[in-house]
């Protein structure tokens, strides 16, 4: 549907065709539907500009569909709810949701106009998603990511985007979903396990997103190879993530949903690989809490900015999002300088363990020299290891050796490196 389609959802045929009637006179062009299931399939398939939605109906009430489709990220337009037994609290709720506006019931002519006028402008008004990935960075590293999510825009093939958590797999995902096709995400494996095919009609042509499958149970992963022949029938594009490694995905998954679900990889980068886009992420996030009125001016110190950057963040891009706010909306001067921000990173640092100095002799000097080689690299590198919190990229810097040789070295050795916690 174009800038001028509206859908009309109203179980009375009269109102219906009435408020048809004015908006053609308009110019408008109109579909009905005069229940729920036939409001959540038009919405699909035609993409209206603007929903007159009547709060009482029959099979699904319309405060019920307005929050279904502000949960599923379906509500990519204006709704104007419609009730003439509606209380003042039904309609303070229904704005809440989501809903533009509220029309009570006999609706006049002028007023009717006035308010779709009025919805229409306002989309008009409204900036344009931002396709650019920029909440990422614009690093080398970025640009690679888009290159790589561009070549699989058009693909109808599923897509695995890996990384460590909070990596930035929803952004990535949005980027590869027009802005006016539906965009579902289920919360929780419940969800896939009891609602799936109720998932793929509300992701119609769209795209239907499933978080770190890494840990989907037995139930969750059946009600998945349920799903996936319906696919093409719904013409749904279905991106997963997760954070968990291949082999570990390969031990716990149906080897042929395995193969289904990774015909198409793309790695995601650690924030700490493109750490100089950290200042300039820093100060958009600022920026936007800024704009949304959720802070008074305020500002980030070079010295502030170059704390952040030096930070290693585990949790990546959600972990950098999230001390920004903290960092913000607890700043008692309009400039943030390193101290604030060095005493709320050292928390998410691990003390380093004190070096031990041990008495008497160390090792064994009654066995052969390669035994006692490896008894001293295997207490070098776990010494190392611990002093750095398990931090492999510092280690492999420390000790000189390239990652991928390390961990040959520590397996060889019989070293057991301790997984970050997530």
């Amino acid at each position: 549907m174009g800038s001028n389609d509206i859908l009309i959802v109203d179980d009375e045929i009269g109102i219906r065709e009435l408020l048809s009637e004015i908006l053609q006179d308009e110019g408008f062009r109109v579909a009905l539907a005069e229940n729920a299931e036939e409001a959540r399939q038009l919405r699909n398939q035609a993409r209206p500009a603007l929903v007159l939605l009547d709060i009482w109906m029959p099979d699904t009430d319309g405060i019920t569909l307005l929050k279904e489709w502000a949960s599923n990220g379906q509500l990519t337009m204006p709704v104007v709810m419609m009730s003439g037994h509606a209380t003042i609290d039904t309609a303070v709720d229904a704005t809440r949701i989501g809903a533009f506006d509220f029309l009570e019931k006999p609706i006049g002519l002028q007023k009717l106009l006035a308010t779709v006028r009025k919805a229409l402008k306002h989309v008009e008004s409204q900036p344009k998603p931002d396709n650019s990935l920029a909440v990422l960075g614009k690093s080398p590293q970025i640009l690679v990511l888009k290159k790589q999510l561009d070549q699989a825009m058009n693909l109808t093939l599923p897509l695995l985007l890996t990384g460590e958590p909070g990596s930035g797999f929803v952004p990535c995902a949005r980027y590869l979903t027009p802005p006016t096709a539906p965009f579902v995400a289920p919360e929780s494996q419940d969800v896939i396990a009891e609602s799936g095919p109720d998932l793929l009609q509300k992701a119609s042509n769209g795209c239907l997103f499933l978080r770190d499958i890494g840990h989907y149970e037995r139930r969750t992963q059946n009600a998945l190879v349920n799903l996936v022949p319906k696919l093409d029938r719904f013409n749904v594009r279905l991106i997963c993530a997760t954070s968990r490694g291949l082999p570990e995905l390969l031990d716990r998954f149906d080897p042929t949903l395995f193969t289904f679900l990774t015909q198409l990889v793309i790695p995601l980068p650690p924030l700490r690989d493109h750490r100089d886009d950290i200042p300039e992420l820093a100060e958009h996030i600022l920026s936007n809490l800024i704009e949304a009125n959720q802070i008074s001016p305020r500002r980030f110190t070079s010295a502030a900015l170059n704390a952040l950057r030096q930070h290693d963040w585990p949790g990546n891009h959600e972990q950098l999002n999230n001390i920004v706010k903290s960092l913000a909306l607890t700043a008692t001067e309009s400039e943030i300088d390193a101290q604030p921000v060095n005493k709320v990173l050292a928390q998410f640092t691990p003390p380093r363990p004190q070096t031990v100095v041990q008495s008497g002799p160390r090792f064994n000097f009654d066995q052969p020299l390669r035994e006692a080689r490896d008894e001293f690299e295997r207490a070098y590198f776990e010494h190392h290891i611990g002093l750095e919190g398990g931090n492999m990229s510092r280690v492999a810097d420390k000790v000189g050796l390239e990652r991928t040789h390390l961990y040959r070295k520590l397996k060889q050795l019989g070293v057991q490196v301790g997984k970050k916690p997530r």
